[in-house]
């Protein structure tokens, strides 16, 4: 521990002894050191009073430092129990601006903080040595940075989400070196490796290793150029001898793999085990008269404004309050209520298929035929696909005979011929959607059951979920199968592009048919289920940006929590933060260009809400009074049916590389409440009231199958007699593109 900490825990322990007797809670030691008067600040405040103290606080913390308010604001040191230091500057009680941050064992941070977080330009020395300068973004590596390992390697590039994503250069300490494209800390992309021994390899590389085409160049001047693959079977070149060499090749490729690459690992840099906006300050006498009050919430309740714009209630018994860092003063019970939502716990969708139900067959026939599909040995699956892996043509037919065969095992139900839609390229989505076979088969084969929704859609189509609701199976029309074949090698490319697509991700499309009867065939299409998550979903939208239709004309009373309201029925504006929302608004732009290009309408963005600190047996009246009893958990906050997280840990889900959430995937916002006006006239947004509720939200654009066909095209001229035109949801596909992005960029703002 460094001089500066040791010598500010001698004047802590000193003022501890002096301030508290045996076994009694030290009291709050505030000494006055100076006085100043602060004019109109960024606040607009008038003469406030800046003070500097030195405070043991309840819970055995020291700060000293500048004083406002009743909380550190200004320039100051913060000393926690476990030996962690801030010194640097303070706004409203949160870490912001300039600062250093210390851990207990020898690590590092001095740059810049905003809202509690490491976020800006820094540097970050490691207790082994250690040392990256760069850019960070919520406490992860992000942007342009330099890290230096203990062992001597070298890493200078570009950064996402806390590893190596980008262009970077990497030095090992014997001198090889790589250059090239980076993703996920692995070489992805293109790049040249220079060995210590005069050998390099120019070309393609995926997963950290060679993958594709590629030149590798021995020191004397000779090539071998072909086509890599760790797997040996996939590897073919041509060995060109340089004009010093005898032409006779002894080295294998394969080398490359097993000998050249063993040494080139990318070392991993020091994890930090706790970040500074998880460190908590507590504050005694903290009351609400003394803080800076900026209006009620729809219950009456006052309601305070933090440095970052958030907005947090509060209410507290005994006058402490806990900062985060990143928040304004709070606690997770006093989350905003929401007025006139009820909540009813919320049960499993649809009925377990079980045996005598009418659909127990099909049931068995599909997981039969998945465990098949997915289980059977295949070669390594390549992302780089051929174009003959898209041919519609491409299905494999495999018969399932009640007493089994060669390649099928013996089964319960009658027999069926099963058939795969372009096996290769599900395989590869599988692989880009990181989904383990394995834990896939258990999920749609194990020994639960199917679950069956109690209403086919619209268009007809049933839909069944796996019992852990990860995926979604969805029956299908012929002609919706001819669509998806049709779109399938634009889907791939783009899904394959954009990692934060909010299009539906598809896993498998197959065909059961049962042998010797006239049932027709049944093709169904597996899907992942947006809204599997341990947060229960209390509203649920499905928005196209049109009027006509859109409203499920339901009282409040009528309404479930898995009753998919409509447009019309839309009642909240959403905020994301702003990072966020510049992605979300890029995606939603690249997704409408693929579906307008591919020439699909109709498709849906369908929005999810878990309303924070919300009871499920809760009712909420205009009152503010709450008929539903709740459930303390012991730390402020309330059970609501799925595991309560503090703002902090809600964050923490997103900074932690290791639980990264993807765009529309348990995102925390804010919704703002919103009130039509009366006209005739159908309005789809309405006006914005101030109120704002936390939320964690889930988004994505799901019905993606509808193509502006001959039967769409006439549903248009029909209903245009009828109805305004541009109310309607068969419109052509460039014009319907554009009323979706308008409308959900209405919907969606910027916090």
């Amino acid at each position: 521990m460094n001089k500066e900490l040791t010598g500010l825990g001698k004047v802590w322990e000193a003022a501890v002894r002096k301030s508290a007797g045996p076994r009694k809670r030290a009291k709050s030691i505030f000494t006055s050191m100076s006085v100043a008067h602060v004019d109109d600040d960024d606040d607009g405040r008038h003469g406030d009073e800046v003070s500097h103290v030195e405070k043991i606080l309840p819970n055995g913390d020291f700060y000293t430092g500048q004083w406002l308010d009743n909380c550190p604001y200004g320039n100051g040191k913060y000393l926690w129990t476990d030996g962690c230091m801030y010194v640097g500057e303070w706004q409203k009680g949160g870490i912001m601006g300039k600062g250093k941050f210390t851990w207990p064992n020898g690590a590092s941070y001095e740059g810049d903080f905003k809202s509690g977080y490491m976020d800006g330009k820094g540097s970050y020395i490691g207790s082994s040595g250690d040392t990256y300068k760069g850019c960070w973004v919520m406490e992860l590596r992000q942007g342009q940075g330099t890290q230096s390992y203990p062992n001597g390697d070298l890493y200078d590039g570009e950064w996402r989400k806390g590893v190596q994503s980008g262009h970077g250069r990497y030095q090992w300490k014997n001198g090889s070196h790589y250059v090239g494209q980076w993703r996920n800390g692995l070489f992805c992309g293109n790049g040249t490796m220079v060995w210590n021994s005069g050998n390099r390899y120019d070309g393609s590389w995926e997963d950290g290793l060679p993958k594709g085409n590629g030149t590798f160049r021995f020191g004397d001047g000779s090539l071998y150029v072909g086509v890599w693959s760790k797997d040996p079977k996939e590897q073919s070149g041509t060995y060109y001898p340089s004009s010093s060499s005898d032409g006779n090749l002894e080295w294998d490729p394969q080398e490359l793999f097993s000998v050249d690459l063993i040494d080139c690992s990318v070392c991993s840099y020091e994890k930090i085990t706790i970040f500074p906006s998880q460190k908590t300050l507590t504050v005694p006498g903290f009351e609400e008269d003394k803080m800076s009050k900026k209006g009620t919430d729809a219950n009456g309740r006052q309601r305070w404004t933090s440095v970052d714009g958030r907005i947090s209630n509060y209410s507290s018994e005994d006058g402490s309050y806990s900062y985060d860092g990143s928040r304004s003063p709070q606690v997770d019970s006093s989350v905003p209520r929401v007025p006139n939502l009820r909540l009813k716990a919320p049960k499993k969708q649809g009925e377990t298929i079980s045996k005598g139900h009418k659909n127990y067959e099909l049931m068995l026939n599909l997981q039969l035929g998945i465990r098949h599909a997915v289980g059977r040995p295949a070669p390594s699956t390549s992302l780089d696909l051929k174009s003959s892996a898209f041919d519609p043509k491409e299905k494999v037919w495999t018969k399932f005979p009640p007493e089994g065969s060669k390649h099928t095992p013996p089964h319960p139900s009658c027999e069926f011929r099963w058939k795969d839609y372009c096996p290769v390229v599900f395989r590869a989505l599988r692989k880009l959607f990181k989904v383990d076979p394995a834990d896939y088969m258990i999920s749609l084969c194990g020994n639960d059951a199917l679950r069956e929704l109690s209403s086919p859609g619209k268009s007809g189509s049933f839909f069944y979920l796996t019992n852990d609701d990860r995926y979604m199976i969805k029956t299908m029309k012929k002609s919706e199968v001819k669509v998806f074949l049709r779109m399938l090698p634009g889907y791939y490319k783009h899904v394959r592009a954009f990692e934060n697509t909010l299009v539906t991700k598809f896993f498998g499309l197959h065909c059961v048919k049962l042998t010797g009867t006239a049932q027709k065939k049944v093709r169904f299409v597996i899907m992942g289920n947006l809204f599997c998550s341990q947060y229960a979903i209390h509203r649920r939208f499905d928005l196209k940006g049109s009027t006509f239709g859109r409203s499920t004309d339901k009282p409040e009373a009528e309404i479930e929590p898995t009753t998919t309201l409509k447009d019309l029925d839309l009642n909240y504006i959403f905020h994301l933060r702003k990072s966020w929302f510049q992605e979300f608004c890029r995606q939603v732009d690249r997704d409408c260009d693929f579906l307008e290009q591919e020439r699909i309408m109709d498709y849906s963005m369908l929005v999810g809400l878990h309303f924070r600190g919300m009871s499920c047996s809760d009712t909420v009246t205009p009152s503010g009074r709450s008929s539903g009893a709740q459930t303390p958990t012991g730390n402020g906050s309330f059970d609501d049916g799925a595991p309560r997280l503090s703002g902090v840990d809600v964050d923490r889900l997103v900074v932690d590389p290791s639980r990264w959430i993807q765009l529309g995937i348990s995102m925390p916002a804010r919704a703002e409440l919103t009130m039509r006006r009366s006209c005739d006239t159908p309005q789809l947004v309405g006006e914005p009231t101030g109120e704002l509720y936390e939320i964690i939200i889930f988004f994505g654009i799901i019905d993606i199958l509808q193509d502006y066909d001959i039967s769409k095209k006439l549903e248009h001229a029909y209903k245009s007699f009828q109805y305004d035109p541009t109310s309607i949801s068969a419109v052509d596909p460039r014009l319907y593109s554009r009323r979706f992005r308008d409308f959900i960029f209405k919907v969606f703002v910027e916090d």
